[in-house]
């Protein structure tokens, strides 16, 4: 064998070695990705349903006074400007549990309408309620008034089954979310209400209730809706 043929073999064996040594490498990395996928896949963050009440969001601590009434503070931040994001018209998905305070966990969806307007020149705004698809005709509104001197909103609520207004629940905003308390009677219990507004998404605000039978210590979410704005 002369020295080129020697050379030319040499050269050709480590050509072979190379690739084979990349062709192995190369089904060592396939063989990982396959092993991590499921993992990988398992780790990624699934979207929330917005119709499932977020439990990740802690209701505020309550206070109260000797006399038992609820004492409420405002946040720094609260402003007239709070429900601003809210005018105008808006499609509601909405969500309701079939029966509540009695441990039921079957729930409602139905979807609504808003219409809402500023009145008072930024202090307060107005909301028309309406459940259009319903055999009977459904109405509500919601009145919302902002006192410049508490800095705290109160929200009152009534509808055509009552005809009148329900004890304002009161409250702010921070952070986006806002929770807003009262107390209150369902079907003759005394309950605490929290109204709670989360526009972290301003674009999709969600509205969601819960009543507390043990003076805030654990909350029963009862109903909710996502709004999204309509055409």
């Amino acid at each position: 064998m002369t020295a080129r043929t020697l050379q030319t073999t040499t050269v050709a064996n480590d050509g072979t070695k190379i690739r084979r040594w990349r062709l192995r490498q190369a089904v060592a990395r396939f063989a990982f990705a396959l092993a991590v996928l499921p993992v990988v896949c398992a780790a990624a963050p699934s979207k929330r349903d917005p119709l499932v009440p977020d439990t990740t969001l802690a209701v505020p601590q309550l206070h109260v006074d000797g006399t038992g009434a609820l004492t409420i503070a405002p946040s720094a931040t609260s402003s007239r400007h709070d429900f601003d994001y809210l005018i105008g018209n808006w499609n509601l998905k909405n969500r309701k549990l079939k029966s509540r305070l009695t441990g039921s966990t079957e729930w409602i969806d139905f979807t609504s309408r808003v219409e809402m307007h500023p009145i008072l020149d930024g202090l307060g705004n107005i909301d028309k309620y309406t459940e259009p698809t319903t055999p009977k005709p459904y109405e509500g509104v919601a009145l919302r008034l902002f006192d410049p001197k508490t800095r705290l909103w109160s929200i009152y609520w009534a509808d055509g089954n009552s005809g009148k207004l329900d004890p304002p629940v009161v409250g702010s905003f921070e952070n986006n979310v806002g929770h807003f308390f009262a107390r209150d009677t369902y079907k003759g219990r005394d309950v605490i209400v929290v109204f709670r507004w989360d526009v972290r998404d301003p674009k999709f605000p969600i509205w969601s209730q819960a009543f507390s039978v043990d003076e805030g210590k654990t909350w029963e979410w009862n109903a909710i809706n996502v709004s999204e704005r309509a055409e």
